[in-house]
């Protein structure tokens, strides 16, 4: 680059400086103006990726010059985004309402035991106790009341938080459906003009073409596997959770369902994080065939689900172990907060494709140099 410079007369050096410099301003003006809907740009992206292969399906033999064609297309463009947020809509009305009031519900019911049944709770936690010495070997030794007190800051904690957080949804609602307003108008102009836009944002990145096109292709590719390989099981998996929590008629099902799609993605434990402690309760409190039954349910239908679902979505298209992605989520919903769910695993992904680019590249320039 800087034989290149050196090469260029004065004056045109400084006027691809200042052309260069002037660009770069533009550019962080123009990531300004779009900041404030990236949210909405990067869901709105992700549904078109997952759901344009059924649109493209229905309009491939559609004449698009005929007027016709042109009526057919902003239609069903327009069902498309519609049906987008309606599916969006649905599914998380249900459980918003549904969890505001079980926190509420597992709130009093934490309350209610504390309060009413002491004498029970410190002979479970007694038990507890003794179970902890006896698979340690007498190496653990923790008191009941040890376990009551640290048990007892965590709910309150935990509790605090998850009202909070209920409390947050509730004050955003306005925000929230004005983000789907917008969301349904991004839809219905990608699916009609994605493949132009598409086009204009891939020809604006100074990069050789076969470049491009093999990160679009990786682009979608992970869009597609991260969604059914990694949020899908989830999602799969905390349902089966809520309907085996309800069956077993526990408190707050719907919140530790929800508690059991983010543990899903921890590896080697996952969802028995939450099942686990919920069956050993009720071996505990004397409730054994149930406890027993609840336990090998869980592990069946919660965790063992998830061996057979995620080859099955993924089939090895996503080459990276697990422990990345556990900390590529985790380190995203720190730094991007829900975003991060998508954008996480997608950074790190699109990082090693970049990286894999470059080095090919180099060998080929090496191979190249070295010949000569």
């Amino acid at each position: 680059m800087s034989d290149l410079f050196n090469k260029l007369p004065p004056s045109r050096t400084i006027q691809n400086l200042a052309f260069g410099a002037i660009l770069v301003i533009l550019l962080l003006m123009v990531f300004r103006l779009f900041s404030p809907f990236f949210t909405v740009l990067l869901w709105s992206t992700l549904f078109y990726i997952l759901i344009s292969p059924i649109h493209h399906r229905i309009i491939r033999n559609v004449d698009f010059t005929k007027t016709r064609g042109k009526i057919i297309k902003n239609i069903l463009a327009a069902v498309f985004a519609l049906g987008t947020a309606i599916l969006i809509l649905i599914p998380l009305t249900f459980v918003a309402s549904l969890f505001s009031r079980q926190i509420m519900d597992l709130m009093r019911f934490v309350r209610d035991v504390f309060n009413d049944k002491p004498e029970a709770l410190q002979d479970l936690f007694a038990n507890l106790s003794n179970f902890i010495k006896d698979i340690s070997a007498d190496r653990i030794i923790i008191s009941g009341d040890e376990i009551q007190s640290h048990l007892m800051n965590f709910l309150n904690s935990s509790l605090q938080r998850m009202f909070a957080l209920s409390t947050t949804v509730a004050k955003n609602v306005g925000g929230f459906f004005f983000g789907i307003v917008l969301m349904v108008f991004c839809l219905f102009f990608f699916y009609i003009d994605g493949a132009y836009l598409s086009r204009l944002v891939l020809h604006a990145i100074p990069i050789r073409k076969e470049y491009i096109t093999a990160l679009t292709g990786k682009f979608m590719d992970i869009t597609r596997n991260l969604f059914f390989g990694y949020i899908m099981v989830a999602l799969i998996q905390a349902t089966m959770a809520y309907i085996i929590f309800t069956i077993f008629e526990v408190k707050g099902a719907l919140v530790l369902a929800m508690l059991t799609f983010i543990c899903v993605f921890i590896p080697m434990v996952g969802g028995s994080l939450v099942w686990w402690p919920l069956g050993l309760i009720r071996l505990l409190t004397g409730d054994v065939v149930n406890g027993v039954i609840f336990l090998v349910v869980s592990a069946v239908f919660i965790s063992l689900l998830d061996n057979f679902l995620r080859p099955m979505f993924l089939k090895d298209r996503i080459q990276l172990h697990p422990l990345i992605i556990f900390f590529a989520i985790m380190g995203g919903l720190s730094a991007f907060g829900f975003n991060g769910l998508i954008l996480g695993p997608m950074i790190v992904i699109l990082f090693l494709t970049v990286l894999d680019l470059f080095l090919t590249e180099h060998r080929i320039e090496n191979d190249y140099n070295g010949g000569i």
